[in-house]
């Protein structure tokens, strides 16, 4: 076996390659959203001392669609009106803003 160097890449330069791609892109950035969603559930539920059941009582869910929300791993993304119900339930305002890339 022939030893040699291997050029080491970092992820950060990967992805700033593979995001010039559109379609890459474009699901890369879903599954960010997706991903911060299901985090900024989770820690508002548990902010609140809520189990998921409760969560999901308070804004007329079930415990099976707060659990695939908060998962992550379900590819759908949730309708405004469940993430509405979800902020009520939570005491708390639902805000959707864009965010605007920086110009080159």
């Amino acid at each position: 076996m022939i030893k040699g160097k291997r050029k080491r890449i970092e992820l950060k330069e990967v992805l700033k390659n593979e995001l010039k791609d559109a379609e890459f892109s474009f699901y890369f950035e879903r599954e960010r959203a997706i991903s911060e969603i299901a985090r900024l559930v989770r820690d508002a539920r548990l902010k609140e001392g809520l189990t998921q059941t409760q969560l999901a009582i308070k804004a007329q869910s079930s415990q099976t669609v707060i659990a695939r929300l908060e998962s992550g791993s379900d590819r759908r993304i949730p309708s405004l009106d469940l993430l509405e119900r979800i902020a009520r339930a939570l005491k708390a305002r639902l805000m959707v803003s864009f965010a605007y890339k920086k110009a080159a």
